[in-house]
């Protein structure tokens, strides 16, 4: 009991330390762990008992909701929002030995050297719904909507909407030459003063829209 104590106690001093060295970049509520294994852009959210372990890149302004779990080598783009429970893990058991058990308790731990670990990619102004499970190697393009509750395992092209078991593409967002025309805006480049100036662009609906222009 005294250990645990002073377990939590080690992790919540090494927690703090780590926020108030990234305060300056992400805005953390509650317990989060892996916080240093992060390099933020800047502008980035962080609610409690979200999980971090690996190497990870997370562009401008992109927030973490409660209980995200966040493991392998991942690059999460700009302006992306996750819900509750939803996961990255790019990490996997070995699958071509004899057994997939990678835990100390046989062989010391020695085959948790031939885990794997495939980057994932999520681009910009993702929305990834709550309980979503993204597995590794897997790259979703730009705008791209996750329904709650998939489990992505393949590609997901820009500006489309997939969702289920695993996940398939439902419907495109928008047409062609608006998706290429977002594309070529790059919103999620621009300063906020450049955002400003192309405000009106923001409180459009596009849905029966010809151009981003019009």
């Amino acid at each position: 009991m005294i250990f645990n104590k002073l377990l939590y106690y080690l992790f919540e001093r090494a927690n703090n330390y780590t926020r108030k060295m990234q305060q300056d970049k992400v805005m953390v509520t509650g317990f989060v762990k892996g916080l240093q294994q992060v390099q933020f852009e800047g502008n980035n959210g962080v609610l409690s008992n979200c999980n971090f372990n690996g190497n990870i890149k997370v562009g401008f302004g992109t927030t973490f909701s409660m209980h995200n779990l966040i493991h392998g080598t991942i690059e999460i783009g700009k302006y992306c929002q996750f819900a509750p429970y939803a996961s990255i893990n790019t990490f996997n058991h070995p699958t071509n030995h004899l057994t997939t058990y990678i835990n100390k308790r046989l062989l010391s731990g020695k085959m948790a050297n031939y885990k794997t670990n495939k980057k994932s990619i999520i681009g910009n102004d993702v929305w990834i719904g709550k309980n979503v499970i993204i597995l590794g190697g897997v790259n979703i393009g730009n705008g791209a909507i996750i329904a709650s509750g998939a489990v992505v395992t393949k590609d997901v092209p820009a500006y489309h909407i997939v969702g289920g078991v695993p996940a398939k593409i439902i419907k495109k967002r928008f047409s062609d030459k608006l998706i290429n025309e977002l594309q070529e805006l790059k919103w999620w480049d621009k300063t906020e003063k450049e955002i400003e100036e192309i405000k009106t662009l923001f409180y459009k609906n596009l849905t029966h829209s010809k151009s981003i222009y019009e």
